[in-house]
């Protein structure tokens, strides 16, 4: 990629992050839709501070923009419950201040950018994960307090009527985790490790709504987070607004609600390495923004196995516990990224949601979260 390319990559990229914060109404600028999370405010100040930290400050060896504004947007948080919150500070800036610190940094960055370097890849691929992090924040927010904008419409099944059940036999054979030597990935995608996997089966499309209504009414469970109780019926808390609850959509559980559901199926969730067995070819699938909220499940084709949706439509939760390659080593340009979350309370998530940007979108890239955080867009299937 030439210099000018890196350029156009950043422009677009920070135009869509602006373009997401243009959802948000002005009242609800310093609110704290996710209490785990930081407020609205730090996060348009984080994404460009963090650029000059990485690509200008560590990497070039060259002086910033605001030092303090640096040090204040430096860094998110990742408590494990409301008691270890830590606030950064009490008095956040002016979002005037914020907007104008962020056009200052993006004239540094893109006199900076020269070369397609780990920093600049750091730099370019943080924001667009953010990116998705700033929907699931977003999501949390009234109705009342967003800007609605139109969504494509659906894409039509082939075959609405076809029945969302059934699973798929992947027969014993290796497959390597991880990422390519020589390319761009972070820092727990490397070294790649080829490992052995036993026949398995899996499921061929993603535990629907409609297949998690009949656990909970056989259990007596509570629903999940994204599903709220109308009068008469159950409704999905969709980006924008409450729809009748999609029975053929795929839910989004927390890890620990995943694996109680497939408890009680007589099954397990696939660990890492069988997903990675079965996921065969990227092919299309709903993801890149491309709709604000889950589709029918099997909306796009499946791949060669049969299996549908296993990239898009909602990350997916898998049994391995997010932990280091053998010979993992933190990355220069970003050394905290991946090693202070081997702490065995991180699952691995694979695929992608609709919220993904394209670019993350390979068969290396690792997501993890905590076992009971429900915002995120995730969604299971069973193995055996």
């Amino acid at each position: 990629m030439t210099r000018d390319d890196l350029i156009a990559w950043y422009r677009a990229t920070r135009e869509r992050t602006r373009s997401l914060f243009d959802l948000v109404r002005p009242e609800a600028y310093y609110d704290r839709p996710i209490f785990l999370r930081n407020p609205i405010v730090f996060y348009e100040g984080h994404l460009p501070a963090f650029a000059v930290n990485t690509l200008v400050k560590l990497t070039r060896g060259k002086k910033g923009v605001d030092e303090e504004l640096e040090i204040l947007f430096a860094r998110g948080i990742d408590p494990e419950d409301e008691t270890a919150i830590k606030s950064p500070t009490e008095l956040w800036p002016s979002r005037r201040e914020v907007q104008a610190y962020g056009d200052a940094a993006d004239a540094l960055i893109e006199e900076t950018l020269a070369e397609p370097d780990e920093a600049t890849f750091t730099i370019l691929e943080h924001e667009l994960m953010h990116q998705e992090t700033l929907l699931y924040i977003f999501h949390q927010l009234p109705y009342e307090q967003k800007i609605k904008r139109l969504s494509a419409p659906a894409p039509i099944r082939d075959s609405p009527s076809r029945a969302l059940e059934g699973s798929v036999t992947i027969p014993a054979g290796r497959v390597t985790l991880g990422g390519t030597p020589g390319t761009f990935g972070w820092d727990n995608e490397f070294p790649p490790m080829t490992v052995e996997v036993p026949e398995f089966t899996i499921d061929a499309h993603n535990v629907t709504n409609g297949s998690y209504l009949e656990y909970m009414n056989a259990t007596g469970v509570s629903a999940p987070h994204f599903w709220q109780r109308g009068e008469r019926e159950w409704y999905r808390r969709d980006f924008f607004e409450f729809t009748p609850l999609p029975l053929d959509a795929p839910v989004y559980v927390t890890h620990d609600e995943a694996t109680a559901y497939a408890r009680w199926k007589g099954k397990r969730l696939p660990t890492e390495a069988e997903y990675e067995r079965a996921r065969g070819g990227e092919g299309e699938g709903n993801f890149d923004f491309r709709h604000w909220d889950p589709v029918p499940a099997g909306s796009f084709a499946p791949n060669d196995a049969g299996i549908y949706d296993l990239v898009g439509n909602g990350w997916e939760w898998t049994s391995t516990l997010f932990e280091p390659f053998p010979g993992f080593r933190p990355m220069p340009s970003y050394r905290e990224y991946s090693a202070d979350f081997f702490d065995g309370a991180h699952y691995v998530l694979k695929g992608a949601s609709s919220a993904t940007a394209r670019e993350l979108i390979r068969p290396s890239f690792r997501n993890w979260f905590r076992p009971a955080y429900p915002y995120v867009y995730a969604t299971f299937r069973c193995a055996q």
